[in-house]
């Protein structure tokens, strides 16, 4: 994980003290990019060599982080236009890019098919306006269709499949639309049944499941199947109880599938998997100063210069039923606790929390304070605009 100077904490081999004088001042994001590197790493040596690995930009965008990617990579799955134009910077070539989301506008479709990105269409009305698009340029879409399973990602943070859905298109529905794609240069699926998962088993059975119904719409394709995207949602620990998903085991299951199922049917298909939280989540922090320290009937808060408005995921108010703290600490986390204290923002709302009731070493005015797990959905999963405070910088070292 993070390395340690003579007691503080160091991203990119940079004490973090010196990071912020480097960055100008608090509170910013800092990913470090051997940590990235190492993710990828491990990933590939755990799934199979076949396997492409494609990267979820929605999860960080940072354009630095992308040009860093490109080179780990085997493709970009985008959800805009302007994920994709960052990602278009970059060495990956756009026939390694996929297009996914419920609500692309005309003008998105347009640019995804000029540019030559695979466009996962979601609804028979997108299919119809993409036909038109390329119609208009004169260029024939390459498309893959998200599929809606039947089934949902058991253990998941947020299933994306399974009962009515706003992405993809309902497994029994698509056997018709596939009729209707003969023209357009089809690729093949995509189905992403839930995210952030730490269960191996229950990662494992939603792959079975996703194989088996791909292998089914299969035989309905207008073409052959050069393209199956069985999705990601591979997990990473956020709090005390949390353990980390068993990835060798994932990569295991996803050989046999490969060996015993998809080789044998459908060989001219690539088969992707598509990972963000997985890759950079445990790679960022999150930094803030504190600017006082009060008693308020025997509690004690440390009031720091950023808040939720940066990271609204660690205050709890991004997909959390029940708060749990994030892990939280001082710059020198090594020192010994010395006592309970409640991290807050800088904002006039009781939702601006960052830590609530936390063992921390001792911290006053000035020191600096770190929120860990903040390599994904952070900054740009956040209300930056909210209360007019500015925004916070990024650094990739």
């Amino acid at each position: 994980m993070f390395e340690r100077q003579d007691g503080a904490l160091a991203v990119g081999g940079v004490p973090l003290d010196r990071l912020a004088a480097r960055v100008g001042g608090t509170p910013f994001f800092a990913y470090d990019r051997r940590l990235v590197t190492e993710r990828v790493a491990e990933v590939r040596k755990a799934l199979p060599a076949d396997i492409s690995l494609k990267y979820a930009v929605k999860a960080n965008p940072m354009p630095a982080l992308l040009a860093h990617m490109s080179a780990l990579v085997d493709g970009f799955d985008v959800a805009s236009a302007r994920e994709m134009r960052h990602a278009l910077d970059t060495t990956v070539p756009p026939h390694r890019m996929s297009f996914a989301g419920p609500g692309k506008t005309d003008a998105e479709l347009s640019a995804a098919v000029a540019s030559g990105v695979t466009v996962e269409l979601e609804s028979a009305r997108e299919l119809a306006r993409i036909r038109r698009a390329g119609e208009e340029l004169g260029i024939r879409p390459r498309v893959a269709l998200r599929v809606n399973p039947p089934f949902a990602a058991h253990g998941s943070g947020m299933r994306m499949g399974g009962g009515p859905q706003q992405f993809g298109v309902d497994a029994e529905r698509v056997p018709e639309l596939l009729r209707d794609m003969g023209d357009l240069d089809f690729q093949g699926f995509h189905v992403f049944a839930g995210s952030q998962n730490l269960r191996a088993d229950r990662v494992c059975e939603t792959q079975r499941l996703t194989v088996e119904l791909l292998l089914d719409l299969a035989e309905s394709a207008p073409g052959p199947v050069r393209y199956l995207n069985l999705g990601g949602g591979f997990g990473i620990p956020y709090f005390g109880r949390d353990r980390p998903l068993d990835l060798a085991r994932v990569g295991e299951n996803l050989e046999t599938l490969l060996a015993e199922r998809l080789r044998p049917r459908l060989p001219q298909a690539r088969v992707h998997i598509e990972l963000g939280r997985y890759l950079v989540g445990e790679a960022g922090v999150y930094v803030t100063r504190v600017v006082d320290r009060k008693e308020s009937r025997g509690t004690t808060y440390l009031v720091v210069d950023g808040g939720m408005h940066h990271q609204l995921a660690a205050s709890g108010n991004l997909g959390q039923f029940i708060r749990r703290n994030y892990p939280v600490t001082t710059a020198r986390p090594d020192d010994p606790a010395v006592g309970t204290a409640t991290v807050v923002g800088c904002l006039c709302t009781p939702l601006d929390l960052l830590g609530d009731a936390v063992e921390l070493p001792h911290a006053d005015v000035g020191d600096l304070i770190v929120v860990y797990q903040a390599g994904a959905y952070g900054l740009t999963a956040s209300p930056t605009a909210f209360l007019g405070h500015p925004a916070p910088a990024e650094v990739l070292v």
